[in-house]
């Protein structure tokens, strides 16, 4: 078993399609997220884009990331993305840090067309990058 643990600040949206990506890939993963400031609740419009994909995470929690530092982890992944965002270190026990930052979608602005064109856009970048985690560094270890 892989523990993996995916990072940003809320744990609404970026982290939280990460974790459901990253766990429908391979059953053999144990995918938590959290947020340095966890909102406490999903993000509605990446529910919608996730379960259009195919994956279902409404019934997710947002946590803070204080509810995983006493666990050891094969993988911390951030996924902040912005030049304003500060990305949240993990200071419990690891074995692999990394960073894949993408843009936050629930910061768009403009036309519901256009904010829902960056959701679709983050939620396919989200998934090519976090597949090729897969493949490429946690799949080999399972």
């Amino acid at each position: 078993m892989i523990k993996v643990l995916i990072l940003c600040t809320g744990n609404s949206c970026r982290s939280q399609m990460a974790h459901g990506f990253l766990q429908s890939f391979d059953y053999r993963i144990q995918v938590e997220s959290a947020g340095t400031e966890a909102s406490g609740k999903l993000n509605p419009t990446a529910v919608q884009v996730m379960k259009e994909a195919g994956i279902d995470i409404s019934h997710h929690t947002s946590d803070s990331v204080a509810k995983y530092l006493d666990q050891e982890w094969d993988f911390v992944i951030t996924v902040c993305g912005g030049a304003n965002e500060n990305c949240p270190a993990f200071l419990g026990k690891v074995k692999t840090r990394l960073h894949i930052g993408f843009d936050d979608p629930s910061h768009a602005v403009g036309t519901p067309e256009f904010v829902m064109s960056e959701f679709y856009r983050v939620r396919d970048e989200i998934r090519k990058a976090f597949y090729n985690l897969y493949a490429e560094k946690i799949k080999p270890h399972l």
